[in-house]
């Protein structure tokens, strides 16, 4: 094993812990606009569920576990308002905007991979 693998290996360990959870990345993108309430945020997640014609919704327990998680691990704030109906909003950090930044090649190295793996399937099976 070359020297440089091991710290590459443990950074990508990293980046890749900091993503756990399916929900983790649908919040973060859904962050990427700017400051956005608890109940916006999880009414948009769930919307591109819908259009993108999955079956599970986010619900509200998951999305406070999901948004727990990232306030702990520095990708997101927290901000509350005072009074009788505080409103919860919640806001990317820079270090929450890098990393949405960093998975975006990861995210169209994805979509190539999926269109060449249906382009697969459709040629076994014209085969």
């Amino acid at each position: 094993m070359e020297r440089w693998e091991i710290p590459y290996r443990h950074s990508v360990q990293t980046a890749l812990d900091l993503l756990r959870g399916r929900w983790t990345v649908a919040v973060l993108a859904g962050l990427a606009r700017g400051e956005t309430p608890f109940k916006e945020l999880l009414a948009s997640i769930n919307d591109v569920e819908k259009r993108t014609d999955r079956d599970r919704m986010l619900s509200n327990r998951v999305l406070s576990d999901t948004l727990q998680r990232a306030r702990e691990d520095g990708l997101i704030e927290r901000h509350a308002e005072s009074g009788n109906f505080a409103t919860v909003s919640y806001v990317l950090t820079p270090t929450g905007r890098s990393l949405l930044r960093a998975i975006r090649p990861l995210a169209e190295w994805a979509q190539g991979y999926q269109a060449d793996r249906q382009a697969d399937e459709v040629d076994r099976r014209g085969a």
